[in-house]
């Protein structure tokens, strides 16, 4: 019967041999994030429910209470939980070989060339996926333990070709040496450097499945009533707990809103549940953050809607300033926007903070904003 192995992913050999070994055994890998504090580890255990923990020292652990996977899984892999506890999402080996040919493909991937550069955690699949795109194609790949900017630049000088990063990250490093940069996980700015490819995907998708807003080889994305689903040959079986999100067709909706262009191209506005809707007026988060996020004075911000008795929600933007001593006006903020944005998507309301709940990957946890 085929086990559940969790391994503590740290960025090193150790954690590749580990799920190496487990594979071969015909076993499943959950990783596990070292950086979880106790009790979310156990938590995170808990609803995996592995048979053996690998710690990081390459030790193997008995755990209790475990359940198996169906033969022919490879993967599970814990959500972000930008919207509340994460969950196990399960991928199989053929989802996982699928996912890592249409990338490799759609990034003319050469082995003899190339080298993977991992430097994202690798408990969530946007570090993962760079590990199982390098094991699939023979490619060569190097990891760091965690994402530090000098690092990322001395690899490409290395010979690191191939990389992938989230928003927060690419704002921080010279990609210039790179072949190719892969970036996602949050709202990606409007401009890029040329090397550098916006990616759309999630944990259930396997990870990134629209590449500059055009699905990868096999990959088929539609907006239904505004909501887009998709369905491809790299989505999960199911959760762990043994429920399927696909509907009929094989189709996942995803939860985020957006539309497809007559010619294919897909376009993201956000999570549904995170439209802010101000007297009649649909306004998008992720697109007010992008304008307020341009301003010299801010550092970093979230826009959320409140309730409103007048208009049913206001805008609110929580922004962290450049400089707390001397943090930007609101009336400065509402001016900014209103250049860029309608009236109405300005923000109404300024709340200065010290940080925002973000994951591992940059992405807000908005549940914690409301």
């Amino acid at each position: 019967m085929a086990r559940l192995i969790a391994v503590v992913a740290e960025g090193r050999p150790a954690f590749v041999d580990a799920l190496r070994r487990a594979w071969d055994d015909g076993d499943a890998v959950a990783p596990v994030d070292p950086r979880l504090p106790a009790p979310a580890t156990v938590a995170v255990l808990d609803m995996l429910a592995p048979a053996a923990v690998v710690d990081a020292d390459g030790e193997a652990h008995h755990r209790p209470g475990s359940r198996p996977v169906e033969p022919g899984d490879a993967l599970v892999v814990a959500t972000s939980g930008t919207t509340g506890a994460p969950r196990g999402v399960v991928l199989t080996t053929e989802a996982v070989a699928a996912g890592a040919r249409a990338t490799n493909e759609a990034l003319a991937v050469d082995p003899a060339a190339d080298r993977w550069l991992a430097c994202l955690p690798l408990a969530h699949v946007g570090g993962l996926s760079v590990v199982t795109r390098a094991l699939c194609s023979g490619t060569p790949l190097s990891l760091l333990p965690r994402f530090e900017p000098g690092a990322v630049e001395a690899e490409a000088r290395r010979g690191a070709t191939l990389v992938s990063l989230v928003v927060t990250a690419l704002q921080r490093v010279d990609v210039s040496g790179f072949r190719r940069v892969l970036v996602g996980g949050s709202a990606v700015p409007p401009a890029l450097p040329a090397n550098v490819v916006a990616t759309y995907g999630m944990t259930e998708t396997g990870g990134g499945v629209v590449h500059d807003g055009r699905p990868l080889p096999g990959v088929e994305v539609r907006a239904v009533d505004g909501e887009l689903q998709v369905r491809g040959p790299s989505l999960l079986r199911c959760y762990r707990d043994g429920t399927d999100p696909r509907i009929a067709g094989g189709w996942l909706p995803t939860g985020d809103a957006g539309s497809v262009g007559a010619d294919g191209t897909v376009r993201v506005r956000g999570r549904l549940g995170d439209v802010i809707v101000s007297g009649g007026e649909k306004v998008w988060p992720s697109a007010v953050e992008d304008v307020l996020a341009r301003h010299p004075g801010v550092v970093d911000v979230a826009v959320v809607g409140r309730a409103d008795p007048a208009w049913g929600q206001r805008v609110v933007a929580l922004v962290v300033p450049a400089d707390p001593a001397s943090p930007p006006a609101a009336d400065d903020l509402r001016a900014w926007a209103k250049r860029w944005l309608p009236a109405y998507a300005a923000p109404s309301e300024v709340v200065l903070a010290e940080r925002l709940p973000r994951t591992a990957l940059g992405k807000l946890r908005r549940h914690l904003l409301r």
